[in-house]
């Protein structure tokens, strides 16, 4: 099981980007997925999560401007990012909960870091 992460990049504050992250090897099942980032010097943080059923939780400083989706039949998860400000600088790491197979336990898998760069 791997997830890849892609879409960040640099943006002018008040810009958009979306962000896509995909799990590959076909597990049994995928629970939650979602987003966290990390700036420099500071701790990782939830973005935004959503369970297999759609439900969805966001960071208070990204509600009203990020929107995750989920497409269950690719093992995908988006994030929309828009109104960005220069303080969502940071690498974001997108995460899912798997379960491989019948017998495995749901482990947490991570994608490699984008860095989302918004300038100011």
């Amino acid at each position: 099981v791997q997830l890849q992460a892609f879409g960040g990049g640099l943006v002018q504050a008040g810009g958009s980007l979306r962000l896509s992250c995909a799990v590959s090897g076909r597990p049994l099942r995928v629970d939650g997925m979602g987003w966290y980032r990390q700036a420099p010097g500071k701790e990782r943080e939830l973005v935004a999560g959503v369970n297999d059923a759609g439900s969805a939780n966001y960071a208070d400083s990204v509600k009203g401007r990020f929107t995750i989706s989920r497409d269950n039949s690719k093992n995908a998860v988006d994030l929309q990012m828009n109104n960005l400000r220069p303080e969502d600088t940071a690498a974001y790491y997108c995460y899912a909960d798997v379960k491989r197979h019948e017998f495995a336990a749901v482990t947490d898998y991570w994608g490699q870091g984008t860095q989302v760069t918004v300038s100011s």
